[in-house]
């Protein structure tokens, strides 16, 4: 056990209780800026780590395993990262119900509590896989509690097209933004077992990190964070920098079609309510089942209108295939030397011509 666990038991002497703290939320929402910060301050990161990348140079601050099999997880549904359809969360959920995974990640987590009786687990990802997380926690004899990252729609897309250079446009990334914090909201909401959850702004973090998470850790119980160290407080302040929101775009910015950029403009503003004190109660959970609908709605329409363009996208992908295939097998004839090449008979000849697209009229 770490030296801060023992001094965590020191001041507590019936031990302290087993936690996860599951950082929810889209990528680039400052998810691993909260994950570093609370595990600088003591709480533990089960190891390796996702090593630093140009895109997030301090760290990531997400378990290697986690993030490997998500995306294991996510080949096999067909879901990307940021999905925007609403059916995703049908296919994931049906590896969420799996008894095999359910095992799988709670003999993970088990022996990392060895480290440390208090976990962060943290990877974008994570909202897909959060009902089996719950469980494995739970089953460890570990309490889940939840912290979903806040951070204007238009940054989040704003910081995809600049560190990721996705290709799928404003309104796909917008729109993925919704589904993702829709469903994040209601996978969190209280449940049987659950210790909680807390909506934290990405501008109070970055504003007064202190007061922030300490409002966290209190709201959750987290023993780690009420009773950190000087010398922690210090190692979070040399982390902290005032330039990490480096995008700053409005949703003006994106040019969405106007019901995405009402609806999305709608779920910003009360899931800014959430943060607030007294604002995660049974009137808010009713507007967003409310604001889920009417996304499921808007896709819905706008996936029966495009059917041309999903197919057209298809016959472009098959067609390129098509062409690359050739092209390969062009290059590896042209490879044969030309004295192998003189000895085939002249049929066969003619007939790899015609297979390679290369035939051509030798008749008057």
């Amino acid at each position: 056990m770490t030296e801060q666990a023992r001094a965590i038991d020191e001041m507590n002497p019936d031990g302290v209780p087993r936690k996860v703290l599951f950082v929810a939320g889209a990528g680039r929402s400052g998810t691993s800026t909260l994950a570093g910060i609370v595990s600088k301050l003591g709480m533990h990161v089960p190891l390796p780590e996702v090593p630093p990348d140009d895109s997030n140079p301090r760290g990531f601050s997400e378990p290697q395993w986690v993030v490997d099999v998500h995306d294991e997880w996510l080949r096999e549904a067909l879901v990307q990262v940021s999905d925007s359809r609403p059916n995703a969360w049908f296919e994931t959920g049906r590896i969420c119900s799996r008894e095999p995974a359910r095992i799988r990640v709670s003999e993970w987590l088990e022996p990392h509590f060895d480290q440390h009786p208090e976990l962060v687990i943290k990877d974008p990802r994570l909202s897909w896989f959060l009902g089996l997380w719950r469980v494995a926690a739970i089953r460890t004899g570990a309490t889940p509690v939840f912290a979903t990252m806040l951070r204007p729609p238009a940054e989040v897309v704003g910081s995809k097209q600049k560190y990721y250079a996705n290709k799928l446009g404003s309104a796909h990334l917008a729109a993925s933004w919704v589904n993702m914090l829709l469903h994040t909201e209601r996978a969190t909401r209280p449940a049987e077992g659950d210790g909680g959850r807390v909506f934290v702004r990405y501008e109070d973090l970055l504003t007064d990190w202190v007061k922030t998470t300490t409002a966290l850790g209190h709201s959750l119980g987290l023993q780690t964070i009420i009773h950190t160290r000087s010398d922690q407080i210090r190692e979070v302040h040399r982390f902290i920098d005032p330039h990490l929101r480096r995008v700053t775009s409005t949703l003006d910015d994106l040019a969405l079609p106007k019901r995405l950029h009402d609806l999305t403009a709608e779920t910003w503003e009360q899931l800014n309510d959430l943060a607030d004190e007294g604002g995660d109660n049974a009137h808010a959970h009713a507007t967003f089942d409310q604001l889920r609908e009417a996304y499921v709605e808007l896709y819905e329409e706008a996936e029966a209108i495009s059917r041309s363009t999903a197919e057209h996208a298809r016959l472009q992908a098959r067609r390129r295939a098509t062409a690359e295939a050739a092209a390969e097998s062009r290059s590896l004839a042209d490879r044969v030397p030309h004295d192998v090449r003189a000895a085939i008979p002249p049929s066969v000849r003619r007939a790899a011509r015609k297979a390679l697209g290369r035939e051509r009229d030798d008749q008057p």
